[in-house]
């Protein structure tokens, strides 16, 4: 029996590897993990607006994917979202959701094209986590905030076992002008007996 692309999640690749996985899985990623039940992308958007995030303004949805975290904050009202992704194939799929006010594909560990204060919040719903982006990519995050600005981001159990995310995550909270200012543990691929614990933080 040949490898599915789901097969490799959760251990740690490099950047041609992650994009090969999701070249080869775009096509069945939205039937897949909805299958499984995933919960994160919900749970992200509603902890964004939880943390206070006005819907008016600019989101940038970080690792977009086939946009279903997009779909998750359109949901919660979010009007002015914007989305970027390493994987061309998946941002096929995303731009045929006709959520997003503007879409590109991005250079792994950049985001040049965003300066701080460009979007009042920021959204990578599964994204820095072990078998994707490196952990480093939360200080990447964390540097496009200007004061008042949110980060809501999601680590799931692998990421939350592995020293190196959560040392990028503690190194993030206590940065000069960073505060964590919302964390709550649940369900990410229930089917899969996966959880995740979803993080808000924002510059003061």
């Amino acid at each position: 029996m040949s490898k599915r692309p789901e097969d490799d999640l959760w251990t740690p690749h490099t950047v041609e590897e992650t994009q090969d996985i999701y070249r080869r899985w775009a096509k069945e990623y939205d039937s897949d993990v909805l299958s499984w039940g995933y919960a994160t992308p919900t749970r992200v958007a509603r902890a964004l607006r939880a943390a206070g995030a006005e819907v008016s303004q600019p989101i940038l949805d970080f690792g977009c994917g086939t946009g279903l975290s997009g779909q998750a904050l359109a949901a919660e009202g979010f009007s002015l979202i914007d989305g970027t992704d390493i994987s061309p194939e998946m941002l096929v799929k995303a731009k045929e959701r006709n959520l997003y006010r503007s879409i590109w594909l991005g250079l792994p560990g950049k985001c040049d094209e965003v300066l701080p204060g460009d979007y009042a919040g920021i959204v990578a719903t599964g994204v820095v986590s072990m078998g994707a982006a490196p952990p480093e990519t939360l200080a990447l995050l964390v540097s496009l905030l200007a004061p008042g600005n949110l980060l809501a981001f999601s680590y799931n159990d692998a990421t939350l076992a592995d020293s190196g995310y959560m040392n990028a995550l503690d190194s993030a909270c206590n940065s000069d002008g960073m505060a964590l200012v919302f964390e709550e543990h649940g369900p990410h691929l229930p089917e899969k007996k996966v959880e995740s614990t979803v993080y808000v933080l924002q510059r003061t």
